[in-house]
């Protein structure tokens, strides 16, 4: 085997040779380790859904005096707003708490407004409730994804990681069947239980988050290495302490901390845009945070909203296929790499947004129902389609896995708390200025989003980098330069022996050729 850094220059992982061989669901420990994952990918699947489902049911409507304008425009957009409003908080939480505390604190929030929520007696109560859902939240969706990426299996993380915002549509899915399932209740209840039901999951996360693993880094970064290698050694390496996997693991999150904290020994807000490396995360960071929600989905979902006069069924039935599709290409994150996923996913929806474009067009300018007809239909081919085989392919699974390991541990809570408040913004214009600006331009504001598509192509063909099959500490150290990635590799190597094992094995091979030429 070669060194560490010799390795790393040539894309390959410098632990591939130390992984175990044996397949992940015959090993118990990295099971379990599995589930604990999934458990805290639950924070807001549900939560975040169900406003559209409400906004169908006629029993809603009536307990809240038929909303419009204004107060339905804060009704969709108060949750957000919360949000917004934890997002200064949530980092230091998670950074100087930990990143279970923060999921715990999130969680129990919830759980309250959730209880408000499905109480509320007038819209006030309603919009206080939400709001507080947001405020909650923020703590534990920011918490939970950074807990992810630093605790799973290395060559797990990937796909791991992506799975968190892929499972949005399982919350999307629980969201739109549950309305559909009780609007026929001739009461309050109808509302109400899909209210109570969003709780179940910060319910779960409240009852089992004592027994998961804290993040080995953020125990490293407080002074508990001791603790952090018996979590690695547990769930990596069966509570082995010197299996090599488990020493390089643990030599190369104690020298991309010690090297974190030379590069900028006050981490703080401005630590974000100090260097040109980090500069560089966060252009990437917030172009994907907007692109996630500006590739022309709210318009979609604006314009079936008005068009269509039973939605739910729909949107429960492509829920299911996003879901499926969006976790394929979760899985394959690791196989085909993210560069080629996010290109694929930008040229797919200028095709597809195009092709839309041209059968709006033609709706508005001639009003024919045939037209019309046409429009409703290949909106439902771009969900169906574009949206799973596209934006799904890369902007749903990645955007958070993607985010989260090319920041390194120093300001990963915080870039990250940047990227969610980036897109609610966008999620806040999308709500309000979408509609007034389709019904000032008509057809003419897709164009608006394809001239912005082919930028995202262009913007993703120049700076998306590659970070398939490295560890979380090299693909932070990509954008150091050479040497940032060289170092941090070399001391790891270094301290987990590897170097050593390595010349030895160099040196037993350089002795055996020299034998065989003697001979």
């Amino acid at each position: 085997m070669g060194a560490g850094p010799a390795i790393v220059s040539s894309g390959t992982a410098a632990y591939t040779h130390l992984l175990d061989t044996k397949p992940w669901y015959k090993n118990t420990r990295l099971l379990v380790l599995n589930f604990w994952i999934a458990i805290m990918q639950t924070a807001d699947n549900h939560a975040g859904s169900m406003m559209n489902g409400l906004q169908s049911l006629t029993q809603w409507n009536q307990a809240f005096d038929y909303p419009t304008g204004g107060k339905l425009g804060l009704l969709n957009a108060i949750q957000n707003i919360g949000s917004l409003c934890g997002y200064p908080f949530a980092p230091y939480m998670a950074d100087n708490m930990g990143r279970r505390f923060s999921i715990l604190f999130g969680a129990s929030l919830m759980i309250a407004a959730t209880a408000i929520q499905t109480a509320s007696q007038s819209v006030q109560m309603f919009i206080g409730a939400r709001f507080l859902i947001g405020f909650g939240l923020t703590f534990a969706a920011s918490a939970a994804p950074l807990l992810v990426t630093e605790v799973a299996y290395p060559s797990h993380r990937g796909q791991a990681t992506s799975m968190y915002n892929t499972l949005w549509y399982l919350g999307s899915i629980i969201a739109a069947w549950t309305t559909y399932g009780t609007f026929r209740i001739p009461s309050s209840w109808a509302w109400r239980v899909p209210s109570a039901l969003q709780g179940l999951p910060s319910v779960i996360q409240v009852f089992l988050i004592w027994f998961v693993p804290e993040s080995p880094r953020w125990l490293v970064s407080h002074g508990k290495e001791d603790k952090a290698l018996q979590i690695l050694a547990y769930y990596h390496a069966n509570g082995n302490e010197q299996d090599p996997l488990v020493e390089y693991e643990f030599e190369e999150i104690k020298a991309a901390i010690a090297f974190d904290r030379e590069v900028a020994a006050n981490v703080g807000w401005l630590s974000l845009v100090k260097n040109p490396g980090n500069r560089k995360r966060m252009r990437i960071i917030i172009a994907l945070a907007i692109f996630s929600q500006w590739s022309g989905n709210g318009l979609c979902t604006l314009y079936t909203l008005y068009t269509l006069h039973s939605p739910t069924i729909q949107n429960g039935l492509l829920n299911i296929f996003n879901f499926i599709v969006a976790i394929g290409a979760g899985f394959c994150c690791d196989r085909a790499g993210r560069r080629p996923l996010f290109l694929t996913s930008c040229v797919g929806m200028i095709v597809f947004w195009t092709a839309q474009t041209i059968c709006f067009s033609i709706d508005q300018q001639t009003g024919s129902l045939a037209s019309g007809h046409a429009v409703i239909v290949f909106i439902f081919l771009f969900y169906g389609f574009c949206k799973p085989l596209t934006e799904n392919l890369a902007f749903t699974p990645l955007i958070v896995s993607y985010t989260v390991e090319i920041l390194p541990y120093a300001i990963r809570a915080k870039g990250f708390i940047v990227f969610n408040f980036v897109l609610s913004l966008s999620l806040i214009f999308n709500q309000y200025v979408n509609p007034i600006a389709l019904n000032a331009l008509q057809w003419k504001y897709y164009l608006v989003y394809l001239f912005w598509q082919c930028f995202e192509l262009v913007f993703c063909y120049i700076f998306i980098v590659e970070t398939k099959n490295r560890t979380l500490e090299e693909t932070a150290a990509l954008f150091e330069g050479e040497e940032g990635l060289k170092q941090i590799a070399d001391q790891a190597a270094i301290h987990a022996g590897l170097v050593h094992r390595a010349d030895e094995i160099e040196e037993k091979e350089t002795k055996s050729e020299s034998e065989v030429a003697t001979n």
